[in-house]
């Protein structure tokens, strides 16, 4: 089945957004017609072009805040530094407009990289204050370097492209290349969103930590998302300075980067559509309402927040509000590999663990605890809170670094890896706290796990789809594929996190507390999930509280202590070891497993 049959079947954007080509060569038609029913000179023509390339930059601001939720408020930094590779290219070196266009777009980029950089250490407020400093560097450069930027008085007689044949030195042609570049970029981004890259930006915006457990490398996933950002506002900063043949440094500063944010915010961050229109009403709006007089920019300011306020996610986030989910293909798909395969307990080692301990200052969180995980096996690790497990946890998992020990997933030392290769080796988790996206649907957040880098299908995307289908078939909410995830019930997120686990193909598989906020009957379901996941031979490693589920599926028993290992073998000895019933258990289990 091709990639376009299985998504179009199965309601993924992508293949629309494929299909939309035909529609985006009509759209680039109609607005090289409508180009040329603007003046060729004049105010009107101006207001255009402002618009077009101002809705450029501002589709930067969708990649990285939209889609990957990084705060910047550096955008008109990045739409100077394209404005004036063209302006200096153009006027003080003799370059051909592209050339210079393309110097502008490559400066603006490594500025762009390099603010992505500090993203490694930073975040929120601390990230927007970093973007705010180099906004700020950035103006204080171009006004007072004369030399190189002609200071406060700015670059005048900047010349627009000569291409035999298109005019483009005439201001309603010049309009036309900016509007089809516009309609070829909101294109790029709308489509970007359907994509592999899109959704590990989109996972990284709802929450990091799961991201990096699905196999997503956080630190590259946000430079990416700020190089693309800082590529569109240079592009359209470079438009801009052919547009209006003259710049000064005042029109990049930091108001304009507030100007930017606005027009995203306004017209919707998490789509280009969404910038269009909140660009064309932040730069149409005022001259519409200049009948008004001296009250037009209260009414204009009032009208802007109104909207703000009663719609949080943009004029647009109303229209995919009202917008109603699309119907789930009830073909088959194939199974989960792991379906193919009957469960036997082996002696081979699936995970190793030795010596491994973690302290936070004095307080010694594990302390030397050893375990060997056998393939095909269920492992429980129980202990009263305050045991370790949720520590041992984060260490397997590469999300906190272990003062000791060593970790090693089917022979190969993972010990110093982050946690995003240790998914690749085969690492898979859930959480006690559900971590789940919520500005995804059901099934893009399964498909973020099938995409897990090191999986069969990860570099298929019509093979991904299919895989992350059976995974909902297998926990049964093919039904809800299509609902946003934040909608359904509290029991019903554990299912997404466990399917969305199982879709990446794992060689072991960690249950953080997998009952936790579960009532009685959605515990007899996860129980009857666990034993035919055990009854198909994948390797789990199971922490919980609710000794009833243990028994029911584990093999093997670990118990934790105060950080230390106190007990390690069978259920039925595990579960009548003296210490064990110290320390956890307070009465002897009759009826433990054999």
């Amino acid at each position: 089945m091709s990639t376009t049959t299985m998504a179009a079947a199965t309601g993924i954007p992508q293949a629309r957004a494929w299909r939309g080509l035909p529609a985006l060569a009509a759209a680039i038609v109609g607005v090289l017609a409508l180009s040329t029913l603007v003046p060729e000179q004049g105010y009107t023509l101006n207001i255009f072009m402002q618009a077009a390339t101002y809705s450029i930059a501002v589709a930067g601001l969708v990649v990285v805040l939209g889609y990957c939720g990084q705060i910047s408020l550096a955008q008109a930094a990045f739409f100077g530094l394209g404005a004036y590779g063209v302006a200096l290219g153009t006027v003080d070196f003799g370059l051909p407009f592209f050339v210079a266009l393309l110097a502008g777009v490559v400066s603006a980029t490594v500025f762009g990289v390099a603010l992505g950089l500090a993203s490694l250490r930073l975040g929120g407020h601390y990230l927007a204050m970093v973007t705010i400093s180099f906004q700020q560097i950035l103006t204080l450069v171009l006004t007072n370097w004369a030399g190189l930027t002609h200071g406060p008085d700015g670059v005048k007689n900047i010349a627009r492209p000569s291409v035999p044949g298109l005019r483009l030195e005439s201001g309603d042609h010049y309009l036309g290349l900016c509007l089809v570049t516009l309609m070829g970029i909101t294109w790029y981004i709308w489509r970007l969103k359907t994509t592999r890259l899109g959704r590990a930006m989109q996972a990284v915006r709802d929450n990091e930590i799961a991201a990096s457990t699905c196999g997503i490398d956080i630190f590259a996933t946000k430079v990416l998302a700020f190089g693309i950002s800082a590529v569109l506002g240079g592009l359209g900063g470079g438009l801009f300075a052919g547009a209006f043949a003259y710049i000064s440094p005042d029109q990049f500063g930091f108001g304009e980067s507030i100007v930017l944010l606005t027009m995203a915010l306004l017209g919707g961050v998490q789509s280009p559509f969404g910038a269009l229109l909140g660009t064309g009403l932040l730069v149409i709006l005022p001259e519409w309402l200049r009948f008004l007089r001296q009250v037009y920019l209260a009414v204009y300011g009032a009208a802007v927040i109104l909207i703000m306020v009663f719609l949080p996610d943009g004029l647009w986030g109303l229209t995919h509000r009202l917008r109603r989910p699309a119907p789930v293909a009830a073909g088959a798909v194939a199974p989960l590999p792991l379906l193919s395969q009957r469960g036997t307990e082996t002696a081979e080692i699936a995970m190793a663990i030795n010596g491994l301990a973690k302290h936070f200052g004095g307080l010694k969180a594990l302390d030397g605890v050893d375990m060997a995980v056998r393939r095909g096996t269920v492992h429980a690790l129980i202990g009263p809170n305050g045991s370790g497990k949720t520590t041992f946890i984060n260490v397997v998992t590469g999300l906190y670094r272990p003062t000791a020990g060593r970790i090693a997933i089917a022979g190969q030392d993972v010990t110093g890896t982050a946690p995003h290769q240790r998914t690749r080796r085969g690492l898979a988790r859930t959480f006690q706290n559900i971590r789940v996206f919520r500005g995804m649907t059901v099934l893009e957040n399964v498909m973020v796990g099938a995409e897990r880098p090191g999986n069969d299908i990860a570099e298929q995307p019509a093979l991904v789809v299919e895989r992350a289908l059976a995974a909902l078939d297998f926990v049964g909410l093919r039904g809800d594929a299509h609902r946003m995830v934040g909608t359904l019930s509290y029991g019903t997120q554990r299912y997404v996190e466990i399917a969305r686990a199982l879709a990446g193909s794992p060689q072991v598989l960690l249950l953080d507390e997998p009952a936790a906020g579960l009532n009685l009957s959605e515990k007899h379901e996860l129980g009857l999930l666990l034993r035919r996941l055990k009854g198909h031979g994948l390797t789990i490693l199971i922490v919980d509280h609710d000794m009833n589920l243990v028994e029911q599926v584990a093999d093997h028993i670990t118990v934790l202590n105060f950080g230390r290992r106190i007990a390690d073998g069978g259920p039925r000895d595990v579960l009548s070891h003296p210490d064990v019933i110290a320390a956890y258990l307070g009465e002897p289990r009759q009826d433990a497993a054999a």
